[in-house]
């Protein structure tokens, strides 16, 4: 797992794993956004897995998936109130952790 800072409070990773989230608590991080929709290989993790076994560690979680038309401005929104609502530091997956850094700058852009 690649975890890879954009500011001091939300950083980046590629697809995650279930048996990755006691190292990603480890590491400090309180909260966990998925950018990844379900479904787009068949290997993948579904996000309900992630959660549940997320929750039970006592991290935070929202779903906020940027699909094959790229980030829209719907997401943006969902992204800017996961930012104010959920604690940090916050990290943030999709498949290679594009997605989850394009969102991120948008939403920065959006919070001026």
């Amino acid at each position: 797992m690649d975890l890879r800072p954009v500011t001091p409070t939300y950083s980046v990773a590629g697809q995650i794993s279930v048996e990755d989230l006691p190292a990603i608590k480890a590491a400090g991080f309180q909260s966990i956004v998925c950018h990844r929709p379900d479904g787009e290989v068949a290997d993948q993790p579904s996000f309900a897995s992630i959660k549940q076994a997320a929750e039970a560690l006592g991290l935070e979680v929202r779903h906020i998936p940027v699909g094959p038309t790229g980030v829209t401005a719907e997401a943006v929104r969902e992204m800017l109130d996961a930012v104010e609502e959920l604690p940090s530091p916050m990290l943030g997956y999709c498949r290679s952790g594009a997605r989850s850094t394009a969102i991120y700058q948008h939403t920065e852009h959006m919070r001026g």
